[in-house]
């Protein structure tokens, strides 16, 4: 039982002054195997950013977990770790004995990379450095997000303690390593995005939008700099990637460029195509916030499988 009164002692500091942790949660509802605290500071004092943890309850004392940490999309520049997939993420992800742990970083030019993923590094760095008090195994660690945040969750996994993209603070000397990571949807090469048609069909170039370069930069260097396809290797973390054929918002091609370069270093990966889906779905969702639309297939053992391969 020492790890969960460590955590009943951490938490408690965590949300000093009285205010109730789960008040701002209370859209999850209550849910027997899992338990769900939020807005945690996890980057320096002057941060105003926070992460939600989802906890599984019930665990054996002494006993470690895997840890999964979520980065949430938005095209860079807007999107919050609350948003329904996030929510669908984190609750299957404890109700299935992982700790995970979603994440709001830096945000539109504020964000200006490579704050955003240092901010996300900070997440892993966070479940390492807290790893006795949450009761998580630190050497299985994996991320995933989507769309804005899969590209993010890649560049974390593919530049696991680049000296030359660490952050200096909070946590200095921790590992910001991964043991796998999982894209749904991600950007992977900035650089390179297709226009889409109404059906997902890539019908040409898209270019660098002005927003865009206000946070990576406007030159190819620096695209290729802060995109996945710029740093693989073949000892790279296992990657899952799924993407739908249908999306008009991230072009297929994304994806498939992945795999193929993937392939041609030698790295371990797994590409998994939704005929009918477009953007934004999530494990059972096309539409995660009305948990509307369910997709063809349900997505959850396909995870839950690659994480217990990997982690």
């Amino acid at each position: 039982m020492r790890y969960l009164s460590l955590l009943s002692l951490f938490l408690s500091m965590s949300f000093a002054g009285g205010s109730n942790p789960q008040a701002s949660l209370n859209e999850l509802g209550a849910n027997p195997k899992v338990e769900v605290t939020g807005d945690i500071s996890f980057l320096i004092p002057s941060r105003s950013e926070k992460l939600d943890l989802y906890l599984p309850k019930n665990r054996k004392p002494g006993e470690k977990s895997p840890a999964v940490l979520l980065i949430h999309g938005g095209g860079w520049k807007e999107g919050d770790k609350r948003q329904a997939r996030e929510i669908e993420f984190g609750t299957t992800l404890a109700e299935n004995g992982y700790v995970s742990a979603s994440v709001n970083y830096a945000l539109r030019s504020a964000g200006k990379f490579p704050i955003n993923l240092q901010d996300c590094k900070n997440g892993i760095r966070y479940l390492r450095a807290h790893a006795e008090e949450l009761g998580i195994d630190p050497n299985r660690i994996a991320v995933m997000g989507g769309s804005a945040g899969g590209h993010l969750s890649l560049m974390v996994a593919y530049t696991g303690d680049d000296p030359a993209l660490a952050p200096s603070q909070p946590y200095p000397g921790i590992s910001d390593q991964v043991s796998c990571v999982i894209d749904f949807y991600g950007i992977t090469d900035i650089e390179s995005r297709k226009k889409t048609d109404s059906e997902g069909k890539p019908t040409g170039a898209k270019g660098v939008e002005s927003e865009v370069q206000s946070i990576f930069g406007s030159t190819p260097a620096e695209w290729k700099k802060a995109s996945p396809v710029g740093h693989l290797r073949k000892d790279l973390p296992p990657t899952l990637i799924l993407h739908g054929k249908k999306d008009t918002t991230v072009d297929r091609d994304q994806s498939q460029l992945l795999a193929e370069e993937l392939k041609k270093v030698g790295a371990e990966y797994e590409l998994v195509w939704l005929n009918q889906a477009g953007h934004s779905f999530s494990l059972r969702y096309g539409n995660p916030k009305e948990k509307k639309d369910p997709l063809e297939k349900d997505l959850t053992p396909i995870v839950l499988r690659f994480l217990k391969k990997h982690l």
